[in-house]
Protein backbone atom coordinates (compact mmCIF):
# COMPACT_ATOMS: atom_id res chain seq x y z
CA UNK A 1 0.00 0.00 0.00
CA UNK A 2 3.02 2.70 0.71
CA UNK A 3 4.66 1.62 -2.23
CA UNK A 4 1.50 2.64 -4.59
CA UNK A 5 1.32 5.44 -2.82
CA UNK A 6 4.76 6.31 -2.69
CA UNK A 7 4.80 5.54 -6.65
CA UNK A 8 1.61 7.93 -7.04
CA UNK A 9 3.25 10.78 -5.22
CA UNK A 10 4.34 13.82 -7.97
CA UNK A 11 7.94 14.74 -7.81
CA UNK A 12 11.79 13.99 -6.80
CA UNK A 13 12.10 11.72 -3.57
CA UNK A 14 12.53 14.95 -1.59
CA UNK A 15 9.36 15.95 -2.86
CA UNK A 16 7.65 12.88 -2.07
CA UNK A 17 8.84 13.02 1.43
CA UNK A 18 7.96 16.21 2.01
CA UNK A 19 3.87 15.53 0.49
CA UNK A 20 3.88 12.58 3.13
CA UNK A 21 5.00 13.79 5.92
CA UNK A 22 2.68 16.68 5.13
CA UNK A 23 -0.12 14.16 4.48
CA UNK A 24 0.83 12.19 7.78
CA UNK A 25 0.62 15.42 10.03
CA UNK A 26 -3.01 16.58 8.29
CA UNK A 27 -4.37 13.02 9.18
CA UNK A 28 -2.89 13.24 12.55
CA UNK A 29 -4.32 16.65 12.94
CA UNK A 30 -7.94 15.02 11.88
CA UNK A 31 -7.45 12.43 14.10
CA UNK A 32 -6.30 14.56 17.13
CA UNK A 33 -8.54 17.40 16.83
CA UNK A 34 -11.54 16.16 15.21
CA UNK A 35 -12.03 12.36 15.61
CA UNK A 36 -10.93 11.61 19.22
CA UNK A 37 -12.83 13.98 20.58
CA UNK A 38 -16.22 12.80 18.74
CA UNK A 39 -15.24 9.20 19.65
CA UNK A 40 -14.65 9.91 23.30
CA UNK A 41 -17.78 10.49 24.85
CA UNK A 42 -19.08 7.11 23.25
CA UNK A 43 -16.36 5.19 25.05
CA UNK A 44 -16.41 4.58 28.35
CA UNK A 45 -12.90 3.81 30.14
CA UNK A 46 -12.52 2.79 33.83
CA UNK A 47 -9.55 4.26 34.56
CA UNK A 48 -9.28 2.38 38.13
CA UNK A 49 -12.54 4.57 39.47
CA UNK A 50 -14.97 2.36 41.31
CA UNK A 51 -17.82 3.88 41.63
CA UNK A 52 -20.02 1.58 43.88
CA UNK A 53 -19.32 1.03 47.91
CA UNK A 54 -17.76 -1.55 49.20
CA UNK A 55 -19.33 -4.72 50.84
CA UNK A 56 -20.56 -3.73 54.26
CA UNK A 57 -18.27 -6.76 55.82
CA UNK A 58 -14.74 -5.42 54.45
CA UNK A 59 -12.11 -3.90 56.18
CA UNK A 60 -10.61 -0.65 54.52
CA UNK A 61 -7.29 -0.08 54.83
CA UNK A 62 -5.90 3.24 56.94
Amino acid sequence: MYVWIWHRLPGTWQTKTATALGLFAAIAAILWYVVFPWVEPKVQFDHGVVDRPAPSGSATPG
